[in-house]
């Protein structure tokens, strides 16, 4: 009888082990979960150099969102990196299409204060209240990993809840100085008129207009995040034009620019055949 007993609990453990994958169930497990009271990260930030950077940025030169989607489809990555068209861009030029973004991403994240605004005071206390705000609450500390052929790529789902626009037409052109040739954002921007001049490819949700201080402030800095409903990681290869933005995982961004500059080649020599065909003088889209 024992022996039989012992046989069934056996049986038992056995089939649970089998349906929790090889696992004890939670409560026999060991607990320890105060290393995680502090926070972790369980997706890795790798690190690329510049020169990497730049070797692939020259695969992926002039290809349009629509070829690096068929790229993408060539390697096994359907309906993967496409961001929502909500994200769309301030502005277009469809002579020269200066509005398109080739680049590599650098994150951060902005997330909703919990601390309390400002109130009335003085304006001289108010003063200090928003610069120190953005020096220790929401610094761009990003600024110093800005390099050549960057898009900053940020989660700022705040911004379209609490009116606020933390891209703007001053810090876009700093930015623009350290190399960044564009902006991507689930989020929003403001002086937009300005933004438009000055030509720095911005795509953006909506217009927002208030400063950081007492709304806003900086999570993260080069951590993933998740823009347009898709997950974009440090080092991917971001494209963007009047079709969208597009995310290439870093790992199948050679095979994609490899196979998308045959789409584009195809396009444009078909299109040039067309073109003379009609009698149409050939532009920058057939060059």
């Amino acid at each position: 009888m024992m022996k039989r007993t012992v046989m069934r609990t056996a049986a038992w453990v056995a089939a649970c082990l089998f349906v929790l994958g090889g696992r004890l169930p939670v409560a026999a497990q060991k607990e320890d979960g105060e290393p995680l009271r502090a926070g972790k990260n369980f997706i890795e930030t790798k690190v690329y150099s510049a020169e990497e950077d730049q070797n692939l940025l020259a695969l992926f030169k002039d290809l349009r969102v629509s070829d690096v989607c068929d790229g993408m489809d060539a390697v096994g990555r359907q309906n993967i990196g496409l961001m929502d068209p909500e994200i769309h861009p301030l502005w277009r030029d469809t002579v020269h299409y200066s509005h398109r973004i080739v680049g590599i991403a650098v994150t951060a994240r902005w997330v909703p204060s919990q601390k309390p605004p400002a109130g009335k005071m003085p304006v001289a206390e108010f003063d200090k209240w928003y610069k120190n705000w953005y020096a220790t609450f929401a610094p761009e500390a990003f600024g110093p990993i800005i390099r050549k052929g960057t898009v900053l790529v940020t989660d700022n789902s705040a911004g379209v809840r609490v009116d606020v626009g933390p891209v703007g037409s001053n810090n876009t052109l700093s930015w623009k100085a350290r190399g960044c040739v564009g902006v991507v954002t689930n989020g929003t921007a403001r002086d937009t008129d300005e933004s438009i001049a000055e030509r720095l490819p911005i795509y953006y949700k909506k217009t927002g207009r208030g400063i950081r201080p007492g709304r806003i402030e900086m999570e993260s800095v080069n951590r993933p995040v998740a823009v347009g409903g898709v997950l974009v990681m440090p080092g991917d290869v971001i494209v963007a034009d009047g079709d969208g933005v597009i995310v290439v995982p870093r790992d199948v961004a050679e095979d994609v620019a490899k196979y998308a500059k045959g789409i584009l080649d195809g396009d444009k020599a078909g299109r040039r055949g067309l073109y003379k065909k009609l009698g149409l003088p050939e532009d920058d889209s057939v060059k």
